[in-house]
């Protein structure tokens, strides 16, 4: 009696264990869920933290702002508060201060010789996807002191530097391959562009278009879900809403579309001069032989200087679109504010501080656009054009001038003022902007920085990525003399579907896949029975990181699996990790946008 008692107690267990089996089983055959969607998962959580990571530095420019200012209002505002000689003393305080911060911080960080690149294109593009922490704090920090003393460069440059950072840790905790990490490190780029901007289709294809030069599914997935998560976040930190809400434009007679059309030309032949301008600029600071806490602060007192003549010129430029799309200023004001911009912002450029120029270049258009709009309006006035309408559609067509991504500059004018009147205007002005601005730009404003890094080689290094940088050294093995029970156990606990199986010295035997035990689970009699060496494949296909990529794409061909073990050679054939067909397809997605239009 107590042997018939204890009977069903002990084969609790195992029931669960085969009911559990069979609903897995049940779930993979039904449902595909592979690497790709796992990726989902981290790229929401990178959204989400990169967003908390760009808040963060928010508040905390604010904070310096209002120490260095003693004012909370909106930077423009703030500075119009103070004397003439504070509006000079502020941002040239903040550029001893942020060059300070470059010039101990590189001190320290060289010290380390560390390996990591400290910027997030080259460790999407050509790195291992991993970012230095202590270098990108140094620049982080170095930029909170430019931007909250009214330094005419965007703060976009430092919140998406962090972002980024934020997923490249994870990646390393993680452990993921190279691929993978490329993926969450762009994953975070496109997070931090989103909260800067409230803008995730834009900031997703910013990343897609102009870093990873591909939009195909693979790439530009994960990017969108990072990018979605981060605004939504940001929306409930501090507010949601498009940045430069448009009252709504009417075009009173069709004829205006003639103009409107000839926006993006204008835009397209301004860019290059725009681009040369600030490389001039930079070239000459470059040949100003001080420390760069001295640069710096030259940079800040130049920006000071104009602040004397109109405080409008502190700041990224963002308050300053704000006021021109909802003041009716004169012709002249607009042109006087857009020469003193430019001379602000190629300053603060051409100096060498930690910012992004896209802002300031975002209004650099919508000026442009301003001005010819008032003159299309002086010469036709029949037409009773609306100058705001021309600054919107000038602002994405000077973008996509300067960028070359059009199809990120016709989202980003959308999604910033969500005014569906202007998006045929933005896809016109957009691609024609491009085309003209490529007749004397090759380039653009991230090109000489991505081809600095080596992404002119990108192409090349992906046809020769070798297995070896794609190896994750995790896997799932057993002895060839492992019971069924402990089979079952280690498919449970783990999400792969095969199980490889070694000898001693690791040496690779086989492989058990969980659809072979299919048949063992309605036969608990035999199950008990077996090992791991009766019923594994010992023809299962393997790679050697000797062999080239393209020998490893054969051998997915031959087994539907996502992962093959990797051993160090075929000889021993020592087990040393497995190979994810996600990570190569992650490396690949770029080789085949770069070749010829089909």
């Amino acid at each position: 009696m107590e042997k018939t008692g204890e009977s069903p107690q002990q084969n609790n267990p195992w029931i669960l264990r085969r009911q559990l089996l069979r609903l897995k089983l049940w779930v993979l055959e039904r449902f595909r869920i592979g690497d790709r969607q796992f990726m989902l998962v981290w790229s929401a959580l990178i959204g989400f933290l990169g967003a908390l990571a760009a808040e963060l530095f928010r508040r905390a420019t604010d904070l310096l702002h209002y120490l260095a200012t003693g004012s909370n209002a909106e930077i423009i505002s703030s500075f119009a508060r103070l004397p003439f000689w504070q509006r000079i003393a502020v941002p040239t305080a903040g550029g001893v201060l942020a060059g300070l911060t470059l010039w101990l911080g590189n001190r320290l960080t060289s010290r380390l010789r560390q390996k990591e690149t400290t910027d997030y294109m080259e460790a999407i593009v050509v790195g291992s996807g991993s970012i230095s922490l202590s270098a990108s704090l140094v620049k982080s920090l170095s930029a909170l002191f430019s931007i909250s003393t009214g330094a005419s460069i965007g703060r976009e440059g430092p919140l998406v530097q962090l972002s980024s950072l934020v997923a490249s840790l994870i990646a390393r905790v993680r452990d993921l391959p190279v691929a993978q990490r490329r993926q969450l490190v762009a994953c975070g780029a496109a997070a931090g562009i989103a909260s800067a901007y409230n803008a995730p289709i834009a900031g997703s294809f910013f990343v897609a278009e102009i870093i990873l030069g591909t939009v195909v599914v693979e790439a530009l997935g994960p990017l969108i879900l990072a990018a979605v998560v981060a605004t939504f976040t940001a929306q409930v930190l501090h507010g949601g809403g498009p940045i430069y809400k448009s009252s709504g434009f009417t075009l009173y007679t069709p004829l205006e579309l003639i103009p409107l059309a000839c926006v993006g030309i204008v835009s397209g032949f301004l860019a290059p001069a725009y681009l040369w301008f600030l490389r001039t600029v930079q070239r000459l600071f470059s040949r100003v032989t001080i420390p760069v806490p001295a640069k710096l602060a030259l940079g800040g007192a130049i920006v000071g200087c104009l602040a004397v003549i109109s405080p409008d010129v502190c700041g990224n430029g963002q308050g300053l679109l704000s006021i021109l799309f909802h003041q009716n200023w004169y012709s002249d004001e607009v042109f006087a504010i857009l020469m003193l911009k430019l001379v602000a912002t190629a300053a603060t450029f051409g100096t060498g501080a930690v910012g992004g120029v896209f802002t300031p270049s975002l209004f650099v258009g919508a000026a442009i656009g301003m001005l010819y709009g008032r003159g299309i309006l002086f010469a036709f006035p029949g037409f009773h054009s609306d100058p705001a309408m021309y600054a919107v559609v000038g602002m994405g067509s000077f973008i996509a001038a300067t960028t070359g991504a059009p199809l990120m500059s016709i989202l980003m004018g959308f999604e910033l003022t969500l005014d569906y009147t202007l998006a045929p205007l933005l896809m016109v002005n957009c691609v024609v902007a491009y085309y003209c601005s490529s007749i004397f730009e090759k380039q653009f404003i991230y090109g000489e920085s991505l081809e600095r890094k080596g992404a002119a080689f990108f192409n090349r290094q992906l046809a020769e990525a070798k297995i070896a940088d794609l190896i994750r050294h995790d896997p799932l093995t057993l002895p060839p003399n492992a019971t069924f029970s402990q089979i079952e156990k280690t498919f449970l606990q783990n999400r792969y579907q095969h199980i490889y199986v070694i000898g001693k010295e690791m040496r690779f035997l086989g492989a058990v896949s969980l659809h072979d035990i299919k048949e063992f689970l309605d036969q608990p009699e035999l199950g008990n029975m077996v090992i791991a060496a009766d019923i594994m494949n010992e023809n299962f296909p393997r790679i050697s990181p000797l062999q080239p990529m393209s020998e490893a794409l054969e051998k997915f061909a031959e087994v539907d699996s996502e992962r093959l073990p990797v051993v160090d050679n075929f000889g021993s054939q020592r087990l040393i990790g497995s190979i994810s067909k996600t990570d190569i397809m992650l490396h690949l997605a770029g080789k085949v946008s770069s070749k010829a239009p089909r």
